[in-house]
């Protein structure tokens, strides 16, 4: 790409899409960052500054179509049209996470220890939904139309090892991230004769800020699922958000990806081609 693109990062404060920010500014693209809190994306503003580059910071919901609609009006003020968008916002709740693997018959009775499905907020399971789908349909419909206006755009959603296995504890979370890679199927078999390609990434175990709590001990040692884990990915490790960067590059490069559209690339240490027996 010789052309200086316009990249909207959604979720561009968390772990993954800071890295992808930063990246994508260092490259002298526009690079907009969108996410819910300030700090988080500042601080991703921060490396972009520090590395010599500017960027624009926009706090929003990506589940809000009319704040969304703002977004792009800002963007287009300030950089011209969208031509790439990555959909990085996401993420889960821990009131929407189980922490039992199985149904065990205690979980009807009344003060029971532990919290299994019968016992999860519901609200927050749709919440969970909501923003890793609606978070990802919203912007894509919203910066699509620059897209259209411009001829050409790529856009990559963010999957999750959860698309292809239905991990213990997090339903919803799983339930969200096996509808991306169907939607991802969907609005690239919708949107190719715009000129538009959609791909999606599934990392595999990246540790961040909350599963850090999960995976790892105080000490920096592996707890009982984290060692678990490990054991079950070929490359025995968590992956480094650095080692996004590659795949994510591919996918938007119209020259090097420009035949590819529809898939979900698994970015995972060999995860799923493990049984780890």
């Amino acid at each position: 790409m010789n052309k200086k693109e316009t990249v909207v990062v959604t979720g561009a404060g968390g772990t993954l899409c800071g890295p992808i920010a930063v990246d994508f500014a260092k490259k002298g693209w526009n690079v907009v960052l969108v996410g819910r809190t300030m700090e988080k994306l500042q601080a991703t503003a921060d490396k972009i500054h520090k590395e010599g580059f500017d960027c624009l910071i926009i706090t929003a919901d990506v589940k809000d179509e009319a704040r969304m609609k703002e977004v792009r009006a800002e963007v287009n003020a300030k950089y011209g049209r969208c031509t790439i968008l990555i959909n990085g916002a996401g993420g889960n709740q821990s009131d929407a996470v189980t922490t039992m693997n199985e149904f065990d018959p205690a979980e009807l009775e009344e003060g029971h220890a532990g919290r299994g499905f019968f016992d999860l907020d519901m609200g927050r399971f749709r919440d969970v939904i909501d923003t890793n789908i609606m978070g990802t349909v919203i912007p894509t419909r919203v910066f699509a139309e620059d897209m259209i206006a411009e001829g050409h755009g790529a856009i990559v959603n963010f999957a999750s090892m959860n698309t292809y296995r239905p991990l213990s504890r997090v339903p919803a979370y799983a339930c969200a991230k096996a509808a991306i890679s169907n939607w991802t199927q969907w609005i690239a078999a919708y949107l190719a004769p715009a000129g538009i390609r959609v791909n999606a990434v599934a990392p595999g175990f990246f540790v961040n800020d909350r599963s850090r709590k999960i995976l790892m001990t105080p000490d920096g040692g592996l707890t009982s699922r984290g060692e678990h884990i490990n054991y079950n990915t070929p490359m025995h490790r968590f992956g480094q958000a650095e080692e996004l960067l590659g795949c994510v590059n591919w996918l938007v490069d119209d020259q090097a990806a420009g035949f590819v559209t529809g898939i979900t690339v698994p970015v995972d240490g060999g995860f799923l081609c493990s049984a780890g027996l």
